[in-house]
Formats: structure tokens, sequence, C-alpha cells
């Protein structure tokens, strides 16, 4: 067992607590604990640039932070009351993504919430028996989750102009394109978004791009904005060329969906792949 694995299954696993919904949270004070705070006072800050993050991300705070007090005991059966919050666990997340990266036990902390958040709900068996549509609408989902976590390692690494973060990951994949030439070459209206009009292959690729370089750029602790988009171009890049080995079509080259997924959005049948 490596380390990773005996960190994520002997600590995290054993602060997290079920509701009597079946729901899993985690308390903010024991979270603190075990990424070794030693004050509330300090690590109260790293929760609130979390909910912050949870609130520019247009995700319901209130879904993934929720303040409670409690009492608790002090000298001589005094009690005190102090303040807590229940975590989902997209708010560990994004409160590991606030901690310093260089310590170790943050460095873990960030790879375990990162890969746990991301585990697909659907099993290979399942996915192979979905419409092209259905998958469309997966996958989306999936890069949509992908990029605000993507945005956040971005963003933590130093990255301001978003666009040419973005971009640079296009150019690589897609042989030097940006998001305006795709949206171009795929006859697309001024604005309408890129991923809502391919198929699940180039979105899967796509979606292989984004949490590629999201795992890069934690665990390699990227910093400085040019470093970044380097980062994000190179893996854009090795993708590509992993698709030519393999001797796969180029993203460049799929074709364009008739419908765009805004449309397959407001079909009632498809609504159990909506969040």
């Amino acid at each position: 067992m490596n380390e990773l694995e005996k960190y994520s299954d002997h600590i995290f696993e054993d602060i997290k607590h079920v509701d009597e919904e079946g729901r899993e949270y985690w308390l903010a004070r024991e979270l603190m604990e075990v990424l070794d705070y030693k004050e509330w006072r300090k690590f109260n800050k790293v929760v609130e640039k979390a909910i912050e993050a949870c609130n520019g991300s247009n995700y319901n705070v209130s879904d993934h932070f929720v303040l409670e007090d409690k009492m608790i005991n002090i000298a001589k059966g005094a009690k005190r009351k102090i303040q807590d919050y229940r975590l989902s666990r997209y708010a560990c997340y994004l409160i590991v993504q606030n901690c310093n990266p260089r310590i170790r036990i943050i460095a873990l902390a960030q790879t375990y919430f990162a890969i746990q958040t991301r585990k697909q709900e659907l099993s290979e068996k399942e996915y192979s028996m979905l419409t092209e549509d259905e998958k469309r609408l997966y996958q989306r989902q999936l890069t949509r989750k992908g990029n605000i976590s993507l945005n956040i390692a971005a963003k933590n690494a130093g990255v301001k102009n978003f666009d040419k973060f973005h971009n640079a990951g296009y150019k690589g994949l897609y042989n030097g394109e940006t998001a305006n030439d795709i949206a171009k070459r795929k006859g697309l209206r001024y604005r309408e978004d890129i991923l809502d009009n391919m198929g699940s292959i180039e979105l899967a690729a796509n979606l292989f791009r984004i949490t590629q370089t999201e795992n890069k750029l934690i665990n390699d602790h990227i910093k400085g904005e040019n470093n970044a988009n380097i980062t994000h171009y190179n893996i854009g890049k090795n993708i590509r060329e992993v698709i030519a080995k393999n001797g796969g079509t180029m993203p460049e080259n799929l074709p364009t969906p008739q419908k765009s997924l805004k449309i397959l959005e407001k079909d009632e049948t498809l609504n159990h792949f909506l969040e």
C-alpha cells in the first residue's frame, strides 16, 4: 500500500460522518486537526476563501458548507459555544486547494480529494449502454466540474488571464487552434460554447486534458502564469500525440454534432444526466 492509499483510508475516511439520510460529510474542526492547523482563526480564513470559490463557481454554498454552533466543555464543568461547519466532499476539496501545497500532508489531501470528487458515477458497462446524446451530456457534466477545479488550481498557480490559459490547452490539443478557431471551424454563432458542440469522443479528450492539467499544476507545484500556460499546452500536445500513436482521429477532424447540448438539455427524457 502506498502512502496516499494509507493516508486516505486511515485518516480522511475515519473522520467522515454519514447523516440520517445517508449523506457523507466532514466537520471542519476535525479536518483542521488532520491538516495540522493549530488555530481555528487561521483555518477559518481558509474556509472563507473556499466559500468564496464555491460561490464564484455558481454552486449553492449552503449545499456544501453548513454553519453550525456547538457547545464544548471547558474547565470546571463550564461550557463554551464554538463555530463549526459540516462540509461536503467538494467543500473539503476547495479547502485543501486553498492550503499550502508545499506541506506534505496538504499535498496528499489535495490529491486525495481531487481523485474522490471526480469518481465517476457510471461503470464502464453502464456507460457503454448509453446513447451518443446521453454520453455527450454525461461527459459535458464532467467537463463542467473539471473546468471549475482546473480554474481553482490555475488561480492558485498565479493565472490571471484565463482565456489565454485555456487557449494554451486548446492549442496543444488542436494543433495550434484557439477556442475561437475551433468555433469558426465548427460554424458556431458568436459566444456559442464549443464544448456544447462536441461529440462524446471529443469531449472525453478535452476532459482528459482538463484533469491531467489540474493534477500537474497541483502535484508539481507549478507557479507563475507563463509556467501554467506552458503546462496546459504541453498536456494538450501530449494527449494529441497519444491519439496519433493509437491511430485515433485528431479532435479537429471529429464531426460536429447536429444538435448543441443546449438543445439536448431541454429534452426531459435526458434530465437524469443534469444536476
